[in-house]
């Protein structure tokens, strides 16, 4: 499968839902709306909803499972899936350390290890990936140090010219005169599947928004929306990427909102910052 046929797709237990708190910036905009006007004509570019896709594109021995709800007794029993923890406050202090901007410092707790996934999942899919300099650091901050240098090195070989291209960027990944390059990756909720003292294995369902903002841009802002399945490691006080993977959905039906134009999608994302997700 070659790259763009898999970002063709889509992007990136106790059980429960992040708390977000608002951090450098404020609230939103509804800036999802673009995704409707763009469906019918746009495979490269919604086929690269987040640069995390090509992480797990080019990581081959990274495979991801499918979790099944529970099934029903043939008696009519209720499903066996568990319900979501409400969010609430959960009496721990946020964390208070950083990293390249990068929150760090969390718990050795199941709730830990959602808030330091959901966290990850932020910078994997933001446009700072597509800069050299602040890719590596993100991945310095995030991966555990054995992965690393591989994922540096085949990260390296996906940031080719063809690859900016196929996002609207120049060929040096820069965004071109007059245009706004938008990638940003939002948590919409997080689940342990896996925990034990040391690993962890937490699902963050995610909604994505990626393309160029301008007047002319023949690749439009749209959304998707992925569920990236993260593995853990406790280490040196911290919990830390080995791996990651994703799989489409869920999805929920689009809305009747009209799709914003090139600039209210520019303003909304120079206005609005992003969030902190933190439990």
């Amino acid at each position: 499968m070659s790259l763009d046929d898999e970002r063709n797709d889509g992007l990136f237990g106790g059980s429960g839902e992040t708390r977000t708190r608002l951090p450098e910036g404020e609230g939103g905009d509804d800036v999802y709306g673009a995704r409707r006007s763009a469906r019918g004509g746009r495979t490269s570019s919604r086929s690269l909803v987040t640069v995390v896709g090509v992480v797990v594109l080019l990581i081959a021995a990274i495979a991801f499972a499918n979790r099944g709800g529970g099934e029903s007794s043939a008696g009519g029993g209720d499903a066996k899936t568990p319900d979501a923890a409400a969010t609430a406050p959960s009496g721990e202090k946020p964390v208070s350390g950083k990293a390249d901007g990068i929150a760090t410092g969390f718990a050795k707790t199941e709730q830990g290890a959602q808030s330091a996934a959901a966290n990850f999942a932020v910078p994997l899919g933001s446009a700072d990936m597509f800069d050299k300099g602040k890719r590596d650091a993100i991945l310095r901050t995030v991966m555990a140090p054995q992965s690393v240098a591989k994922f540096q090195a085949e990260l390296d070989k996906a940031y080719t010219a063809p690859f900016f291209k196929n996002v609207g960027l120049n060929d040096d990944g820069s965004t071109p005169n007059g245009y706004q390059f938008i990638s940003r990756t939002s948590p919409i909720g997080t689940k342990v599947t896996d925990f034990s003292d040391r690993k962890a294995t937490v699902e963050v369902w995610c909604s994505g928004l990626l393309g160029l903002a301008g007047e002319k841009s023949t690749k439009p802002v749209t959304n998707s929306w992925f569920t990236l399945t993260m593995e853990l490691a406790w280490i040196d006080g911290d919990w830390k990427a080995v791996t990651h993977s994703q799989k489409n959905g869920p999805a929920p039906v689009p809305g009747d909102d009209r799709a914003s134009n090139s600039d209210e999608i520019a303003k909304a994302v120079e206005g609005y910052g992003g969030f902190t997700y933190a439990r």
